[in-house]
């Protein structure tokens, strides 16, 4: 018996560094005027997102994890392996790096580790981004961090809408102010802030840094992480891959007209980045327009999308 595909309702987390291009790009209902993440895809115990209508219409993504495992292929695990987001860094974010699987797992109260990677949505006019450090051995990550050497520590990278980062968990980065970006990570929620440029919050309090738990996990020295891209097409629609790798693989849907796709994996997820389409399952069809988010589970088989619309998808 064939799956029907799963929509969700967006959570949203206020950011001291958040703002309201979630509502002005994607007319999401924000909480406050400093939204900085829309948990899109998420079974996180810190935001899991409920099923939109449907079977499971009003269930958590936790629930039909541990009670419908079949939707997701059998997969092991014991946490739903991936989670997506779309950050608006109308500031700067903090400068951070995440653990791996057997760090998190050993301080972390058995978290996952965190790798993830970014799709640049939209980003202002000589927009950058941090990404790794220029420190050679740890004593040097070690003295540079202490003297609070920031601007010969941190490497500065000039982003622009379309381009793709991947981020491996030990990679020390921020996002930077005027950026707005889909992320697809693992299920973690676990940040260790190395360096937040001395801001208080409301109460005149900084936030609190993690600088021993960074700089165990930094790697040092830094290695980019792989992105090995390619771009095939057919009828309909141009499919661009971005990473295949460890915890997730990523690509972008770029569909003009009618496509033919078929689901070959545990599950699928996709978020409409842009346009309006509609998903074709099964003799229904379900409405996709910028800012919906769904799964496709295992047994979806054939589908069509039409219409002209851009999606991101990814699977484990």
């Amino acid at each position: 018996m064939s799956q029907s595909p799963i929509f969700l309702i967006p959570e949203f987390k206020d950011r001291i560094w958040g703002g309201t291009a979630l509502k002005d790009q994607f007319e999401y209902d924000i909480p406050s005027e400093t939204t900085g993440e829309c948990w899109a895809i998420s079974a996180h115990p810190n935001g899991p997102n409920k099923v939109a209508s449907g079977p499971y219409e009003g269930k958590t993504l936790i629930e039909l994890w541990e009670n419908h495992r079949e939707l997701f292929g059998n997969v092991e695990g014991k946490a739903f392996p991936l989670l997506t987001k779309i950050l608006d860094a109308n500031k700067d974010l903090s400068v951070q790096v995440h653990p791996d699987d057997i760090y998190a797992n050993e301080n972390e109260n058995g978290e996952l580790g965190k790798t993830e990677c970014w799709y640049i949505i939209d980003c202002k006019e000589n927009a950058e981004m941090i990404y790794g450090h220029t420190a050679r051995s740890k004593t040097e990550l070690v003295t540079m961090v202490n003297s609070g050497d920031w601007d010969g520590l941190l490497r500065r990278v000039a982003i622009k809408p379309g381009d793709f980062f991947y981020v491996p968990s030990g990679t020390i980065h921020a996002l930077c102010e005027g950026t707005l970006v889909l992320e697809t990570q693992q299920s973690s929620d676990t940040t260790y802030r190395v360096y937040d440029y001395d801001r208080t919050d409301q109460s005149g309090n900084k936030r609190e840094l993690h600088l021993n738990k960074a700089i165990d996990v930094t790697t040092v020295p830094h290695v980019d992480g792989l992105v090995d891209e390619s771009t095939s097409q057919k009828e309909g629609i141009t499919i661009k891959t971005f990473v295949q790798a460890e915890y997730f693989s990523v690509y972008k849907w770029d569909v003009d007209g009618q496509a033919e796709l078929s689901q070959e994996h545990p599950f699928m997820l996709g978020s409409v980045i842009a346009g309006e389409a509609a998903l074709l399952h099964e003799g229904v069809s379900y409405p996709l327009k910028k800012g919906s988010h769904f799964i496709l589970p295992a047994e979806t088989g054939d589908f069509q999308i039409e219409g002209t619309c851009t999606i991101i998808a990814s699977h484990v």
